[in-house]
């Protein structure tokens, strides 16, 4: 590997480790073995490095998620299945939950990270609906967004319980079962 595959790879361990706030330039050159030229060469700043691996790692969650959403053998076990899955995920890759939520922080300030986050919501908006909500292909975009949003609040909002109280967060059951009660009391 080059330095540049190099920097990438410290960066995606540097911010699982340390987060986005508290990784170095020194600990991004002692991780990849380059040094701060070459930061500064292959990406033009500690930042954009960090924003780079930021985009990679989410991309590559997202398409672990995507892949939960889409599979088969879910769909045929429902929406409890899916939802456990998806919590597993959670448990899974708590560090890059945690380097998400940090990186909203930098949303106002950083248009690269919040186009990033934009573009992953607006997929995991179109998968959550196709997967909760039923809505294929052909259904009415303003139904794919309003359900993707929802649903999509939902996983946020679960994500941050498992993250924050994994004792008192909500189990696969519990949130289908609240999302039933909510649409049977809402009509």
């Amino acid at each position: 590997m080059g330095h540049r595959e190099n920097l990438i790879t410290a960066a995606r361990e540097c911010l699982l480790k340390a987060g986005y706030a508290r990784t170095t330039v020194r600990d991004l050159v002692a991780a990849s073995g380059a040094n701060q030229a070459s930061i500064n060469y292959h990406f033009g700043s500690k930042e954009q490095l960090l924003t780079q691996a930021l985009f990679d790692l989410n991309t590559e969650w997202g398409d672990m998620l995507f892949a939960v959403l889409a599979d088969p053998a879910d769909e045929k076990a429902g929406p409890e299945r899916r939802w456990a899955r998806i919590i597993e995920s959670i448990q899974e890759h708590r560090e890059l939950w945690f380097v998400n939520f940090e990186s909203v922080s930098y949303l106002q300030h950083d248009e690269t990270i919040r186009k990033i986050n934009a573009e992953g919501q607006r997929q995991a908006r179109v998968a959550l609906a196709n997967a909760f909500g039923d809505l294929g292909p052909d259904a009415d975009p303003k139904d794919v967004h309003a359900v993707g949003a929802h649903y999509y609040s939902l996983l946020v909002g679960t994500a941050l319980q498992w993250l924050t109280d994994p004792d008192e967060a909500p189990s696969a059951a519990d949130v289908v079962r609240a999302d039933r009660l909510t649409r049977h009391t809402s009509r």
